[in-house]
């Protein structure tokens, strides 16, 4: 059994022994106020590492068209049976740094959480280059950051506030707004802050 971050085998054994504590069984709370807060007007999103499709499903049903993507065939499956006619979205089982170039400046919402801190620290940069080349000019780069507590080890592995702010405005992104969410799940609450940014080229 591989412990590699990078191989879909290392999560399908997370899934199916159920040591998946990133999976909170529905939606996450801020995303859920976000989607029906009427702040962004429905426009096509993309959500990397989407597990169930509980957030890709959150947003859709408020009008957003979503594309989930996950590499783990097991969660892929489940995310299909979970599949709510009122709440369609486009799923794809494909390792998200293998995506097609078709898909290249047609998203105008990148939604992140539990992504960034479960991919090889060393593959950051590549991830922030895929956030670019996936959003078109003025799209939006949601990030419900986590785990900003310094830990050592992981997955997950830690993030800094100053690591996400340099990845971001460094590639022509402007930060809109951040804030610590009041409505973060418990185990979660100081330990996460939400990052809205803008792609400005």
């Amino acid at each position: 059994m591989t412990n590699d971050v990078n191989s879909p085998h290392k999560w399908e054994a997370d899934y199916q022994r159920g040591t998946d504590g990133w999976d909170l069984g529905g939606p996450t709370p801020v995303f859920k106020r976000l989607a029906s807060s009427k702040r962004f007007k429905p426009g096509r999103m993309i959500v990397l590492g989407a597990g169930r499709g509980h957030d890709a499903r959150e947003f859709s049903r408020h009008g957003f068209e979503v594309t989930a993507v996950d590499f783990s065939e097991y969660v892929v499956n489940q995310m299909r049976a979970l599949n709510d006619p009122t709440a369609p979205i486009e799923i794809f089982q494909q390792d998200i740094f293998k995506l097609p170039d078709e898909l290249n400046h047609t998203f105008d919402y990148l939604l992140e959480y539990t992504c960034f801190c479960a991919i090889d620290p060393e593959r950051r940069t590549e991830y922030a280059d895929l956030v670019t080349r996936l959003l078109k000019p003025n799209g939006h780069y949601i990030d419900l950051a986590f785990p900003l507590d310094g830990r050592a080890g992981g997955p997950p592995f830690a993030v800094t506030e100053n690591e996400i702010f340099d990845l971001f405005t460094s590639r022509g992104f402007e930060l809109i707004s951040r804030e610590k969410p009041e409505d973060s799940v418990k185990p979660r609450q100081l330990a996460e802050e939400l990052f809205i940014f803008q792609k400005r080229i």
